[in-house]
This record gives C-alpha cells, sequence and structure tokens, in this order.
C-alpha cells in the first residue's frame, strides 16, 4: 500500500535575515513544491503554507513560508522534510516511472518466484538510484542498482519487483583479512 505522505523536497538553510529558506526539491519540476499545498512534515502534524516561491540554481528553490519571519525561524526548520499527500500527486507519466514511495514496501523476488527480501528504502548517492532490500529472514540489506537489467519487473498492484541480481550481490560479505605487518 502506498505511503499517503510523499516527500516531495527537503528545508536546507535561511536565505537571508527575513525567514526565507533554500529548499532542494525532490519533483522534476522544483516548482512543483508551491502547487502542492499545503505541506508537511513526515509526521503530517505541522503543515507550511508557500507563501512565495523563486528559482535558486538547479533544483534549489528559495522558499518564504507563511509564519516564517525570522532567520532564526528558517534556520530551526533546516532539514525538515517536506511532504505532500500522495493522492495529491499526478500519477507518473510513463509506465517505467514510480514514486519511490510506491516502491517501498514491495516484495523482491528472483525471475523464478523465489523471495529475496522487501524494498526498504530508495537510495540515490549522487549517482542513479539504488533499492535498498532487507533480504529475508535477515537484519542485512543489500544495496542493487535500479535499472531495466537487475530489476526487470515492477509490479505496484502485485505488490512485488523481480530481480536479476548481479553475481555474488545477495552473498553474506566476507571477513576483512588482517592487516599484513
Amino acid at each position: 500500500m502506498p505511503s499517503p505522505l510523499v516527500q516531495i523536497g527537503v528545508i536546507g538553510a535561511a536565505h537571508g535575515v527575513k525567514g526565507e529558506v533554500r529548499a532542494k526539491a525532490f519533483t522534476q519540476d522544483p516548482a512543483a513544491l508551491g502547487r502542492y499545498a499545503p505541506l508537511s512534515d513526515a509526521t503530517g502534524q505541522r503543515l507550511f503554507k508557500v507563501a512565495s516561491l523563486r528559482p535558486l540554481k538547479g533544483d534549489m528553490v528559495v522558499l518564504r513560508l507563511a509564519g516564517v519571519d525570522t532567520r532564526e525561524a528558517a534556520e530551526a526548520l533546516n532539514g525538515v522534510g517536506l511532504f505532500a499527500p500522495r493522492a495529491a500527486l499526478p500519477a507518473p507519466a510513463d509506465e517505467d516511472e514510480f514514486y519511490h514511495a510506491d516502491l517501498i514496501g514491495l516484495r523482491a523476488e528472483t525471475e523464478d518466484g523465489s523471495a529475496v527480501g522487501e524494498i526498504v528504502a530508495v537510495q540515490n548517492f549522487g549517482a542513479d538510484d539504488l533499492l535498498e532490500i532487507r533480504l529475508a529472514g535477515a537484519r542485512r540489506t543489500v544495496l542493487l542498482p535500479f535499472t531495466a537489467a537487475v530489476v526487470p519487473t515492477v509490479d505496484v498492484a502485485g505488490g512485488r519487483v523481480v530481480i536479476a541480481p548481479p553475481e555474488g550481490a545477495l552473498e553474506e560479505p566476507s571477513e576483512a583479512e588482517p592487516d599484513a605487518d
């Protein structure tokens, strides 16, 4: 079941002295942050009304949030995620596009139907997206590239992904060899 809230941005540093904040948008169009009102924090309890928005650079924007009028108030928001209701977001435009929130919780299995685990997160460390999968019956997770070669089937409605992991990707890591002196 998809999450009722989807993170679409994160507040960064204060911008100036009048309460504006920088924000990183996770939307294709950074200005879309202003279209999903009101935004909330991860709990859905704290609401944010975008009073104004202007582009900064790339995926960054400058926001003025209603009720945030000082630099100190803006600084207190640094690192707060910005969430929108899943129902307010448009359907993915392409059958090969997915909201990260829709992938989390899906079963991961091999092409022969063997259980591998469950997607617990979608990570991106600057290159491509990676699926973090908690292995079935284990506490350990593995990261697999979210590419058509490694994840040939995504069946959100069926609650599963089919994976073709690279050789050795699911194996237990070996103990580090002792340092040679």
